[in-house]
């Protein structure tokens, strides 16, 4: 078993984002290589099935998990030094992962016709529904396999299984576009499946802390009932994030036109493609430590403050690049016709710096299973803030209106969480960890101001300035902290 002091050491923080952050990067490309393919081999319709498929697939996968999956990376994480409990603990998760997986699968088989109408209008898609529901089991299931492996911390295997299973099923999915054409569209999803859900199993086998003994649930009512009722509260929260994603697509509709919604969306979608990797990457290997450690005050405060500190130096020049090189992502990834979105994402660049100093303090709740309050912090005022914010900012601003929502929310959030904390738990943010986020809010800003120069030669020198430093900043930074004994 690892030893804990050393989880929470400036270099295994390190370690962490970068073994999952390279984990993302690898994703992305392996997605566009499959976009391309399917670009190539299936045309635009075929992309549009391609499309529906996967999201009706992903959609079925997160309603039948409950949401159990960051339950059980808490509920793991916290028991995994106790020799009895563990055994017990991860016979019962393999249980509800097989019903959950069950039930998915099930779900859409049986409604694989009227699936099929509402998604294409038609019954001929209802056998490709059919087969898709293998692709919900074996991916319901293989999300749980990977939560355990999170919860025990194995990094290596989690990036390993993670990187193989996805090259697998991309190798083995492309001919079938290839051969079949839209006909190998689910079969390929199914695949890629079969390719994660195999590797993430034999990470499991491999580990010999995922030992599980073969339980009754029944005799286990209340640890099922813990388990669920954690994962009930983040699925609530993700039925009514996309509900108010919904909604703010339609009152971008009704208040402006399509193509406004179609901007908004590229916009956040080009941000995210940036700033999602070191978000993604950091909760994977922080919820773990911070569950590991939630019972020990003093720990869980230096480890809070540790990932606020680090995440915020890394997201320093994060930032500066999105807002600098925003104008040719814009030129590569999309048309002339989006260069409208140019000020929107630099707006957004700024704001996921904000976004940072706030997103570690967002799992203390959940971590200290505090339902209720994680519930209230992430899924209502969470949402509340940012739709109410859009819609008063782009009612008086336009369409710029949107940016300014983004940071405003991002600061918000940053104020709320800070007072919420402190007064719920006692946490204070260090000295130490306020210093550097400052400095990296500085940073960021600065670059910002700096794009807003109507010369473009000198805001270009600038902006190219203030990433240079932040750039700088991020790396000497680390490496002291790597040299520090502490580390």
């Amino acid at each position: 078993m690892t030893d804990l002091s050393k989880d929470n050491s400036y270099r295994s923080i390190l370690k962490g984002i970068s073994v999952f952050g390279g984990v993302q990067v690898f994703q992305i490309l392996i997605n566009l290589v499959r976009g391309k393919f399917v670009a190539m081999f299936l045309g635009p319709e075929g992309m549009g099935v391609s499309s529906i498929f996967t999201t009706s697939s992903n959609t079925i996968s997160r309603a039948s998990s409950l949401g159990l999956n960051l339950a059980i990376v808490r509920e793991v994480a916290e028991r995994r030094d106790d020799e009895t409990g563990l055994p017990v603990l991860l016979g019962v998760v393999r249980r509800l992962i097989h019903i959950t997986a069950l039930a998915g699968c099930l779900a859409c088989a049986l409604f694989s016709g009227l699936l099929s109408q509402l998604s294409f209008g038609t019954d001929s898609y209802a056998w490709q529904f059919m087969l898709l529901s293998v692709a919900i089991y074996l991916s319901v299931a293989g999300s749980g396999k990977l939560s355990v492996l999170q919860g025990l911390h194995e990094v290596k295997r989690v990036a390993g299984s993670t990187l193989v299973g996805a090259l697998a099923g991309l190798c083995a999915g492309v001919p079938l576009y290839y051969f079949f054409g839209e006909k190998g569209i689910v079969p390929s999803i199914v695949i890629l499946s079969l390719s994660t859900y195999v590797f993430y199993s034999y990470g499991c086998r491999k580990c010999s802390a995922a030992a599980h003994l073969s339980v009754r649930l029944r005799d286990n009512l209340p640890l099922i009932k813990k388990l669920v009722g954690l994962g009930m509260i983040l699925l609530a929260g993700d039925l009514i994030g996309a509900a108010c994603g919904y909604g703010i697509n339609i009152y971008l509709r009704y208040a402006s036109t399509l193509e406004t919604v179609g901007f908004y969306q590229a916009a956040n979608s080009l941000t995210n493609q940036y700033a999602g990797m070191v978000f993604t990457a950091m909760s994977l290997d922080y919820f773990p430590r911070l569950a590991a450690n939630i019972h020990n005050r003093l720990e869980m405060y230096k480890i809070v403050n540790r990932q606020m500190e680090i995440v915020a130096i890394v997201m320093a020049p994060v930032a500066c690049v999105v807002i600098i090189t925003a104008p040719l992502i814009i030129r590569l990834l999309l048309t002339d016709s989006f260069s409208e979105i140019l000020p929107l994402m630099r707006w957004m660049g700024l704001g996921v710096m904000f976004k940072a100093l706030h997103y570690p303090m967002g799992y203390i709740a959940f971590a200290k299973n505090n339902r209720r309050l994680f519930f209230w912090l992430e899924a209502v005022i969470g949402n509340v803030l940012y739709v109410g914010g859009l819609m008063f900012f782009y009612h008086f601003y336009g369409f710029i209106g949107l940016g300014y929502a983004f940071v405003a929310d991002n600061i918000l959030t940053f104020i709320i969480y800070i007072i919420v904390n402190r007064r719920a738990y006692g946490y204070r943010i260090d000295r130490k960890t306020a210093i550097h986020g400052m400095a990296c809010v500085v940073l960021a800003t600065g670059c910002f101001v700096s794009s807003l120069i109507s010369d473009s030669k000198v805001a270009f020198a600038l902006m190219s300035f203030f990433t240079a430093v932040a750039s700088i900043y991020c790396l000497f930074t680390i490496k002291k902290k790597l040299q520090n004994r502490e580390s």
